[in-house]
């Protein structure tokens, strides 16, 4: 894997060209799942489930004679989220089916951060050639290559803070093939609501300083963006793997919102997910219709005059209705040399004001492969690098709105 590079600064679409130097370590192919830690796998799993319309798909738990930890797994086509809780103390480590996993560890993690990702999975070729080349380059290791059985290997090296980035190597799948040994498919009832979302897009770290992580994948110089962060975006060559990392700024007009992250989650860790839809607005309506029920808020939504500069930056690809349709529901746009972004942000999805999501749907990029199949290019549209200053106005205008209230409470009391 290598960086996209980002920006010397904010520039708009038509004069910023992004550039892949296409220089992977290893055979990266795509995301695998991402691993939540949490203290109540079942609660969480079931809170996203309702949210996202990402019903149960696999489980590892006392059911399947698991008394280390309960996994629970959600999927969305090929999207794929891992709760994972640890059991009570004194139970048997050995009956674990991810073998990586420490009660010890676990427990500390949901103390420190609360619900947060643990670890970023991805498929690689083959998991002990990726460890060892990551190694090799200086990334530290967290756990080294095992067999699972059935063909699947698996290993992790440190990413960030408490995060690992985990390699799983598996045969092509078949049609019986588990999400991992160890776990149990789960058969769906029938009539589960599909939100239309479909797989990973990015995952975004926050880190104190980005060339200590990005130096065992690339020597590549970071780029800057504006509202107090720089940022670089690691990617694998054909871009369907986007671990984008960002640092805070210091000495800007705003306190950098990446700052006020690492206080509050403790230190470097995942920021955000990003969820590809084929359909946003479909998506955020769905969602949004649960979002009084348990479901997912969103950020608050533009002035009305960011959509006149919409129109000018994207007129052509989106129809007056479709840009209408995004002024009601808060949607974002941007745009890049090579296609079109459109995406919104949820609140904070914990107890924290650190981790959330992100749905994205990108437009434009189309290309055929050797069979003469349409596919897209990976990150087309960029990464929203120009709605950064509405996005921070946003994050800004709600952790002002938390202040207000605990300083009336503070007046109450």
């Amino acid at each position: 894997m290598a960086p996209t590079p980002a920006a010397a600064a904010t520039v708009g679409h038509r004069s910023f060209v992004r550039a892949n130097p296409r220089s992977d370590r290893f055979h990266a192919l795509s995301f695998h799942h991402v691993e939540l830690w949490c203290a109540d796998a079942a609660s969480a799993a079931g809170r996203f489930s309702f949210a996202l319309g990402a019903p149960l798909a696999a489980r590892s738990d006392h059911s399947t004679g698991n008394s280390a930890h309960a996994s629970l797994l959600l999927r969305s086509d090929s999207l794929a989220f891992l709760f994972t809780a640890p059991y009570a103390h004194g139970v048997d480590a050995a009956t674990a089916s991810l073998p990586s996993f420490s009660a010890p560890a676990a427990r500390r993690f949901a103390a420190d951060h609360g619900l947060a990702v643990r670890a970023i999975a991805l498929r690689v070729a083959d998991a002990e050639d990726s460890f060892r080349a990551s190694v090799a380059a200086g990334a530290r290791p967290a756990f080294e290559p095992v067999e699972l059985g059935l063909g699947f290997r698996l290993a992790e090296v440190e990413l960030y803070g408490d995060v690992v980035l985990r390699y799983v190597s598996h045969p092509d799948a078949t049609d019986d093939a588990p999400f991992l040994p160890g776990f149990e498919d789960v058969i769906s009832s029938r009539g589960a609501p599909d939100y239309g979302l479909r797989r990973f897009d990015h995952v975004v770290g926050n880190v104190p300083e980005l060339a200590p992580v990005a130096a065992y994948f690339t020597a590549e110089d970071v780029g800057t963006a504006e509202s107090g962060l720089n940022a670089v975006v690691l990617a694998n060559n054909s871009e369907t793997v986007l671990l984008p990392l960002t640092e805070p700024v210091h000495g800007t007009k705003r306190r950098s919102q990446i700052q006020t992250y690492l206080d509050h989650h403790g230190g470097p860790g995942v920021q955000h997910i990003a969820m590809a839809s084929d359909d946003v607005l479909r998506t955020l309506r769905k969602m949004r219709a649960r979002s009084a029920m348990g479901g997912f808020e969103f950020l608050a939504p533009p002035p009305p005059n960011y959509y006149d500069g919409v129109r000018r930056r994207a007129g052509d690809v989106l129809s007056e209705a479709q840009i209408k349709e995004c002024q009601e529901l808060g949607v974002l746009v941007d745009r890049d040399d090579q296609g079109v972004l459109l995406q919104i942000f949820t609140k904070p999805v914990g107890d924290r004001p650190t981790f959330f999501l992100e749905i994205i749907q990108r437009i434009g990029c189309m290309e055929k492969d050797e069979t003469g199949l349409d596919y897209q290019r990976g990150a087309c549209g960029g990464f929203g690098k120009g709605n950064f200053s509405e996005l921070f106005k946003s994050v800004e205008e709600y952790e002002k709105s938390l202040e207000a209230k605990q300083a009336d409470a503070l007046q109450e009391s």
